[in-house]
């Protein structure tokens, strides 16, 4: 049993990532206003089509892949599972982020010869949750404490937080010259659920007893909260569909937050760009339930070692004692007390050259306002966690391959791995417009060997768009 818990928390090793390094600053798709606000705009309007504009989903692992526990080898899986515990950190993380744009539109704004304002809104569902590997929790599931005598246990490897909610938002920038453009989008989210334990402390230990064979000594300090969720779990519950769809629309546990970013020319050709995503919180004061157990507790089993037959006691009524007393030892107290959450802080900067001038077929003229045709840069990516930030690094090229069709290729060093090869690819169809980007190409050949991948994909009807 302690293996399969095991097993089950290295699976979670999963994750996913917030980071969207190829959606970033390719600005002939409007879902790159999200990422940058203050980003350059290439179309007069535009609208996504309902609930097919935006797909985002990616995963990744900061520690093991699938394939370290089940590759077909002659290795014994108990060593595998050693090995993985071994080698992985308590500053390892397990996350999940999937995105879902249900509506989505802007225009632009001004007068007929200087549009230099456009407005962005839209909703979008987003699931985050992030848990770091409790190391010393899977040593003792693993080895359990036999051979483990005195040996403290730390409890604050249990780190964890995820949340579903809804964000409703509008977004505004503004072209002030040639060389700079500044943007800001407001947000209010609408938490659905959200489950968060990240400041837990305190340790198990194990040591010789003086009533029995061994004392366990538990010094705990630790915190649940959740909200949204006991109205789910709770016996003859009658949630439904239409309560998510309530909470979706503003109806869950509110709050308010802010992005910011620009976009500035240095020269013609090279660009510093850089925004600041979620800055905002969500107050949690509808269907709460915490847990907390702050104490020390001292176990030293149950006596008599077997039933008390000759008293009318059986081996049911025995196990049924144990099972209370060990219950009774870790009684949480339940609150309903608020709380705030704090969203994610992102923080995206890339500095950016363009080069190669479109020509004429029928002479080697330059086309002055067709823009460039190629882009290199870097881009820095950091995301606020609750132990530590996470950082990522990518180098990209873009390519204007003609009309309707741009590519952009990134190589990004990040918790992952240090070779994680991207693609996106943005084409047009008359007005319709389709996008597709996946990232970690060089692991594709054995999928179950990677520690990250990455897919966003959507539709939008953008019209008149800008040629340069």
């Amino acid at each position: 049993m302690r293996k399969t818990s095991l097993l089950f928390s290295l699976i979670t090793c999963l994750s996913f990532s917030q980071n969207k390094q190829i959606l970033y600053g390719f600005s002939e798709i409007p879902q790159s206003l999200l990422q940058n606000p203050g980003g350059l705009v290439k179309n007069d309007w535009y609208f996504g089509l309902p609930l097919l504009s935006h797909i985002h989903a990616s995963g990744g692992s900061s520690g093991i892949s699938i394939y370290d526990l089940f590759a077909k080898d002659e290795q014994d899986f108990n060593i595998k599972l050693q090995k993985a515990v071994n080698k992985l950190k308590p500053n390892d993380f397990f996350t999940l982020n999937q995105q879902l744009e249900i509506f989505s539109g802007g225009f632009a704004i001004g007068p007929s010869y200087n549009k230099n304002k456009y407005l962005s809104f839209g909703l979008y569902q987003e699931t985050d949750f992030i848990a770091y590997f409790p190391k010393d929790v899977a040593i003792l599931a693993l080895e359990g404490n036999a051979n483990n005598i005195n040996k403290p246990f730390q409890l604050n490897h249990i780190n964890f937080s995820g949340e579903v909610l809804s964000v409703f938002h509008l977004g505004y920038n503004k072209k002030v010259n040639r060389n700079f453009t500044y943007g800001v989008r407001g947000k209010i989210y609408s938490s659905i659920v959200n489950v968060n334990s990240t400041k837990n402390r305190g340790s198990f230990i194990t040591t010789n007893g003086e009533n029995n064979f061994y004392s366990h000594i538990f010094n705990l300090d630790f915190e649940l909260r959740t909200s949204g969720l006991n109205s789910i779990t709770e016996d003859n519950s009658e949630f439904s569909a239409k309560d998510v769809i309530k909470r979706t629309l503003l109806g869950g546990n509110l709050g308010l937050g802010f992005d910011v970013g620009f976009t500035y020319n240095l020269t013609k050709q090279w660009t510093v760009d850089a925004s600041l995503l979620d800055v905002g919180f969500v107050r949690h004061n509808k269907d709460i339930k915490n847990y907390e157990i702050d104490d020390v507790y001292n176990f030293e089993g149950i006596n008599p070692l077997f039933p008390e037959t000759s008293n009318g006691q059986t081996a049911e009524d025995y196990w049924n004692e144990v099972g209370e007393a060990f219950k009774d030892l870790f009684e949480a107290d339940s609150t309903t007390t608020k709380y705030t959450t704090w969203r994610p802080i992102k923080l995206n900067a890339s500095l950016n050259y363009a080069f190669g001038k479109k020509k004429y077929k029928d002479c080697k003229c330059l086309k002055e306002d067709s823009g460039y045709q190629n882009a290199v840069g870097m881009q820095l990516y950091t995301i606020n966690r609750p132990k530590q930030p996470q950082v990522a690094l990518t180098a990209y090229y873009y390519r204007r391959l003609f009309n309707g069709l741009s590519a952009k290729a990134t190589y990004t060093i990040d918790s992952y791995s240090f070779n994680n090869v991207g693609l996106g690819v943005s084409a047009y169809l008359g007005p319709l417009n389709f996008y597709v980007m996946a990232d970690n190409f060089l692991q594709y050949k054995n999928i179950y060997n990677t520690q990250s991948v990455s897919l966003q994909l959507g539709f939008n009807y953008i019209f008149n768009k800008n040629e340069n």
